[in-house]
């Protein structure tokens, strides 16, 4: 999801699953002030569905940002027959470790 999709989305109701935990944070002014025109501009969505989807927009382009840094290892061959070698930059390891924390979150949310 990127920002430009953020604001078609949010004259939808956005659908996902939730953490029990709570985040607090505190807000730049500038921030605030966004935030709150935001909330103006679509007010079908609260404050914090706003924070929360443009912090996940922000997280997904963040990933899509790590450098793909070319390994020793082939992990495929393109359509021309030519080596992929697999990424040894930091996306690897960033989707490996969300995928921990996911599970752990999984495993609480039904204990």
């Amino acid at each position: 999801m990127t920002i430009k999709e953020l604001a078609g989305l949010w004259q939808d109701h956005a659908k996902g699953e939730l953490t029990e935990e709570n985040y607090s944070v505190k807000l730049t002014l500038e921030d605030a002030a966004k935030i709150a025109a935001l909330s103006d501009m679509y007010p079908l969505r609260t404050q914090e569905q706003l924070i929360s989807e443009l912090l996940s927009a922000a997280l997904a382009e963040l990933e899509r940002s790590f450098p793909y840094i070319a390994g020793k290892e082939v992990a495929m061959l393109d359509e021309f027959g030519d080596p992929i070698y697999k990424d040894t930059g930091p996306t690897p390891a960033f989707q490996a470790l969300t995928r921990k924390h996911l599970n752990h979150y999984r495993e609480a949310a039904n204990t």
